[in-house]
């Protein structure tokens, strides 16, 4: 059974920083690309940052370069999303997502995490 299970949300002042986690159980964690979405009230579902399995390659939205790095440790089968200079506009919902092709779409989802950001 695939599990994806996020930490690390919660409640930021403006320009505060948060580090999510998410853990990775029943996949061959190394040979998934691993990626981070979120989803704002009333928004679509959007890509926030993309993983290769081992790490090599990355990817981010235009908007969030710069602020957001994600990262992972396959000894620990677990990914991490650095996000720093937060904005209220970064309040949403962050969701965990693993794909065996790094150019496909999400196999698996975790069940989400909170980030609200005050101002």
């Amino acid at each position: 059974q695939v599990q994806l299970v996020e930490s690390g949300g919660g409640l930021v002042q403006a320009g505060g920083s948060l580090r999510l986690s998410c853990a990775a159980s029943g996949i061959a964690f190394s040979s998934n690309a691993m990626g981070w979405y979120r989803q704002a009230p009333g928004k679509q579902r959007e890509l926030v940052a993309m993983i290769s399995g081992r790490g090599g390659a990355t990817d981010y939205v235009d908007s969030l370069k710069g602020r957001f790095t994600i990262s992972r440790d396959n000894a620990k089968n677990t990914v991490y999303l650095q996000m720093n200079s937060l904005k209220p506009e970064d309040t949403a919902v962050y969701y965990c997502s693993a794909q065996r092709f790094y150019t496909g779409s999400p196999d698996y989802w975790g069940q989400g995490t909170q980030v609200t950001v005050s101002s």
